[in-house]
């Protein structure tokens, strides 16, 4: 089937985040303005000038059996569970082939990392200098790789059409999505279990984010550290887990008779071409990629209600996002509800671009956008520029057909845009 025009809809969510091992409790805790933020307790953090992490509210050990974990990289582990939610959720009662309403030929998978294995990598090292060579896991290579995730996904659902891992920094996440929705629209395939996951709470990252200047140590108040907006923001907080969507093609959903959370519209892309971790700070490389969104799908900017922004919490970065979507909506932005949720779950780096958009699907199909906490002086920039949801959730309009927009960039310059729209 080759096709270029068809409705890609979203059939199913799965989480496993800083603030609940589901979807459900994930989205409570966001309404509620809730930080998943705390103080790192593990012996190593003791050197470390950051100490703080939003780290998973439920481990994977107390979801998957233990022989299975052991030949997981944590990111593949958080992937899974996700992906298992979101599988059922969407109404599947086993793996394509099993369940005959979907065939594994017309299945894909695009699950992507910003950084891979990386706690594989480094603490199978620790093994073969402390150990010896015969101590190395021999499961070290598929669990470190980039794709494990993702191929591990598609193995658990049984995707033949494709398995995909695109690694873009901190808009991986958001890529996956916008590469899935691309492999519908262009017939590849029916469906596609599209999301990010990532796992690098662990020293090597920590310190080195922590050297580069772009974390908060605001260790004695880790719950009030991610502050995005603020004046007196300072960096992010690291997070992990994973956020997956099942997406579909309406006539294949619909055909299947299930039920349908909002339309998956399209993405814009670009990149900077700036610098390799700082963001072009007029912002004009967002606006490209959100004046890319609009030339390729048939979004109408009076129709975007909610922005949840990339937003990290770092002084230049906040900024330059909201530059641009006042530079590409003029007038238009004065309508957009804009929550920055990673004041909540921190920054989940490749796994936020996921996390985020199944925040974006029940934003609109709730019809409430999510807070941004932790804004007592909120920076007169971000003030002139956009109207930002601030420390209580905001009802978005009752009626009539609305779209919500997830902003994801990434060192590299990298940047995507994901636009959802209600049925």
């Amino acid at each position: 089937m080759s096709s270029t025009n068809r409705t890609v809809v979203v059939t199913g969510i799965g989480a496993t985040t800083p603030l609940g091992g589901d979807v459900a409790s994930t989205w409570e805790g966001l309404i509620a303005g809730r930080s998943g933020v705390s103080p790192l307790t593990q012996d190593w953090a003791e050197q470390l000038p950051v100490r703080i992490a939003a780290q998973i509210a439920v481990e994977p050990g107390e979801i998957i059996p233990r022989p299975q974990a052991r030949r997981l990289d944590r990111s593949a582990q958080f992937a899974l569970i996700a992906t298992e939610q979101a599988w059922a959720d969407a109404g599947f009662t086993g793996k394509a082939g099993e369940d005959s309403s979907v065939d594994p030929d017309r299945l894909g998978t695009v699950i992507a990392s910003g950084i891979g294995g990386v706690t594989t990598l480094l603490d199978q090292y620790d093994v073969l200098k402390e150990k010896g060579v015969r101590r190395v896991s021999p499961h070290t290579v598929p669990m470190l790789m980039p794709n494990g995730p993702s191929a591990n996904v598609g193995l658990a659902v049984n995707a033949r059409a494709g398995v995909h891992t695109p690694v873009s920094a901190c808009a991986s996440g958001a890529e996956a999505i916008g590469y899935g929705i691309e492999m519908i629209r262009s017939g590849r395939a029916d469906v596609v279990v599209a999301g990010g996951t990532e796992a690098a709470i662990h020293p090597l990252p920590i310190a080195a984010f922590g050297n580069m200047m772009a974390m908060s140590k605001n260790n004695d108040d880790p719950q009030g550290a991610s502050r995005p907006y603020d004046v007196d923001r300072n960096g992010f907080v690291l997070g992990e887990g994973s956020g997956v969507i099942v997406l579909e093609s309406e006539e294949h959903a619909r055909a299947r008779g299930a039920r349908i959370y909002v339309e998956a519209v399209g993405q814009g892309i670009s990149a900077d071409s700036h610098d390799i971790v700082q963001p072009e700070p007029a912002g004009n490389g967002i606006a490209h990629a959100l004046q890319n969104l609009l030339a390729n799908t048939d979004i109408d900017p009076s129709e975007v209600m909610h922005v949840n922004a990339h937003a990290t919490s770092t002084p230049a970065g906040d900024i330059a996002e909201l530059k641009a979507l006042r530079k590409v909506f003029g007038d238009d932005t004065d309508h957009m509800a804009v929550s920055a949720t990673k004041s909540m779950t921190g920054h989940l780096l490749g796994g936020a671009g996921g996390v985020e958009s199944v925040a974006s699907i029940l934003a609109l199909t709730n019809r409430i956008a999510p807070p941004t906490i932790n804004i007592a002086r909120l920076d007169p920039e971000a003030e002139a520029s956009a109207d930002v949801v601030r420390n209580e959730p905001r009802k978005l309009p009752a009626e009539g057909r609305i779209a919500a927009l997830n902003d994801s960039f990434g060192f590299g310059g990298h940047n995507v845009v994901l636009a959802f729209r209600t049925i």
